[in-house]
């Protein structure tokens, strides 16, 4: 079984009115905005779609179905 191992990285942890970091086998990293009821990526200093998560958390999925 393989696992993706995340180096710490300063610039991804906690912020204050966001849920997260959220690391993706991609190497994304995303915050979920409760107010705005989306995902905030912090590289780009925008919300990324609903379509763009959804196939990363596809991602996570596919990896843990390949795995089992």
């Amino acid at each position: 079984m393989a696992y993706t191992v995340f180096q710490h990285d300063t610039r991804f942890g906690l912020r204050k009115g966001l849920e997260g970091p959220f690391h993706y086998p991609n190497g994304a990293v995303l915050y979920y905005d409760h107010k705005e009821g989306k995902y905030y990526d912090p590289r780009t200093d925008f919300y990324v779609s609903n379509e763009d998560v959804a196939c990363l958390q596809q991602q996570i999925i596919d990896r843990l179905t390949q795995n089992s």
